[in-house]
């Protein structure tokens, strides 16, 4: 199955390897670090301009993992992904 993560993007929910609520794990230093060292290598992808409100880390298949800034709680992406 798949999963809309905004902005008619949708991925395969086998490629998903994790969905992160923003607000608490960018407390942390190395998530920090992490999302700023995949936003300058080009592996991030903003699916809004508006006030983000989760990541997803998802398997790219090429190399490192691709991660998904997401306007949509990670509850709500969570429970998305197990209805289907």
């Amino acid at each position: 199955m798949y999963l809309h993560l905004g902005q008619s993007v949708v991925i395969p929910e086998r490629d998903i390897l994790g969905i992160f609520d923003l607000d608490n794990a960018s407390w942390a230093y190395k998530t920090r670090a992490f999302l700023a060292k995949a936003e300058q290598e080009g592996r991030t992808i903003w699916l809004t301009e508006d006030l983000p409100r989760s990541f997803l880390l998802a398997d790219s298949r090429w190399g490192e993992p691709v991660v998904y800034i997401s306007p949509f709680s990670s509850a709500s992406l969570a429970e998305s992904a197990r209805r289907t």
